[in-house]
């Protein structure tokens, strides 16, 4: 996936707010996948996983954890 188009897409999934992205996490960390991730190659999933986890990290687990 070109560096821009994944940027993007992290992006989107950001601006859908922590709960959503910690949804995201738990369903890529299960091997499964979110419907707007369903058109995303499978090989991606694990660079999608990493840069959320990544983000998330951040905050420390302090922000609206699941």
């Amino acid at each position: 996936m070109e560096t821009k188009n994944f940027d993007a897409l992290i992006e989107s999934i950001c601006a859908t707010g922590c709960i959503e992205v910690n949804r995201t996490i738990i369903l890529l960390e299960k091997g499964e996948a979110p419907a707007y991730l369903k058109d995303l190659p499978p090989a991606d999933y694990q660079s999608v996983l990493k840069e959320l986890k990544s983000i998330m990290d951040i905050y420390g687990g302090k922000v609206c954890s699941l």
